[in-house]
């Protein structure tokens, strides 16, 4: 259930930022332009982090059921 909640934070977080960064275009306010980037970007690399850590379980998983 953690990891649910935290890829549904991932998500929102990523929503945001891409709406920051529309708006820091559509106004011409570069900060918060990147602010968005910034934001977007972070989610993705976290959403990243939580593949590779259920690849590396279940991986251990499967070996574990070898056994």
């Amino acid at each position: 259930m953690a990891d649910l909640k935290g890829r549904t934070e991932d998500t929102k977080d990523k929503v945001v930022g891409e709406g920051k960064e529309a708006y820091g275009k559509a106004t011409d306010d570069k900060s918060k332009e990147t602010e968005g980037k910034a934001q977007s970007l972070g989610s993705d690399i976290k959403e990243k982090a939580r593949d590779l850590g259920d690849e590396i379980k279940d991986k251990f998983s499967r070996k574990d059921e070898n056994k």
